[in-house]
């Protein structure tokens, strides 16, 4: 068992990871295809190691908000991959962009 912070940073110094706390953090998003969750005021440490960084955060209040989720028809998503030679995600990104336009959503993706 851990004693303290001190043991805590010397384990994460041999392990290659540099933590430090980010101060005035006001708050973190985090969006799912459904919802969004705003964490309020978290305390959040930063883990840094030789090709990734954890982020650890702890918040008490959490704001949920559900997303709008657009609907196309899936013959115009069909229609703006094949067009843009693109991904299903990008012509689904680009008609959201283009709010259901598809000649403006090919047009963005040709360009």
């Amino acid at each position: 068992m851990m004693r303290g912070n001190r043991e805590m940073r010397r384990m994460l110094d041999k392990m290659g990871l540099d933590m430090k706390t980010m101060d005035s953090v006001e708050e973190v998003i985090i969006k799912t295809e459904t919802k969004e969750l705003y964490l309020i005021k978290p305390q959040v440490i930063e883990m840094k190691g030789k090709d990734s960084t954890i982020f650890q955060v702890i918040a008490s209040d959490i704001e949920e908000k559900q997303r709008e989720v657009p609907a196309f028809k899936e013959e115009d998503v069909i229609l703006v991959m094949q067009q843009a030679n693109v991904s299903r995600e990008k012509a689904i990104q680009a008609l959201t962009e283009s709010k259901g336009d598809m000649a403006q959503a090919i047009l963005s993706l040709a360009t």
